[in-house]
């Protein structure tokens, strides 16, 4: 009796077809949770960069100022593109780099680059020279805006 299970269990070479199943089940389930995951982590990385580029442009904003005697007047987008090339990269797309300057005030907008769901983050300073940082994007967003329609960064 012995000899014969022993005999049946080197005949039997392969997965049955139950075990292919829970396999696949397996790696169904664990690819449900994993790719929503992985899709927000690249909108939140598309809204970090432009947060940093927004952030540069600010910096090349102050260079251009103090190149123009202070006054921001004059320093357009590819004025800023000249003096910091890395902002060559976010100005690929469509009105995604968009500058409003005065003489002592400017205002400093970048487009996230991500699905149909666009988020705006906005980088202005005022006339007395306080900063604010706001973004806008769509109610279903989980990126990087710290509120549902309008918030800051």
């Amino acid at each position: 009796m012995l000899r014969k299970l022993r005999e049946r269990a080197q005949d039997e070479k392969g997965f049955t077809l139950i075990e292919l199943l829970v396999v696949i089940l397996i790696i169904g389930i664990l690819a449900a949770i994993a790719i929503p995951s992985f899709l927000n982590q690249r909108s939140k990385g598309n809204d970090a960069e432009a947060k940093s580029a927004a952030v540069t442009a600010a910096e090349a904003m102050e260079t251009c100022a103090t190149d123009n005697n202070g006054s921001y007047d004059g320093c357009t987008d590819a004025s800023l593109v000249s003096i910091e090339p890395t902002l060559n990269d976010v100005n690929t797309g469509p009105d995604r780099l968009a500058v409003a300057s005065t003489a002592n005030t400017y205002s400093i907008t970048i487009t996230s680059d991500r699905d149909a769901g666009d988020v705006t983050f906005t980088l202005a300073r005022a006339s007395n020279g306080a900063t604010s940082r706001t973004c806008a994007t769509s109610p279903a967003d989980k990126g990087g805006c710290s509120a549902q329609t309008s918030g800051t960064w």
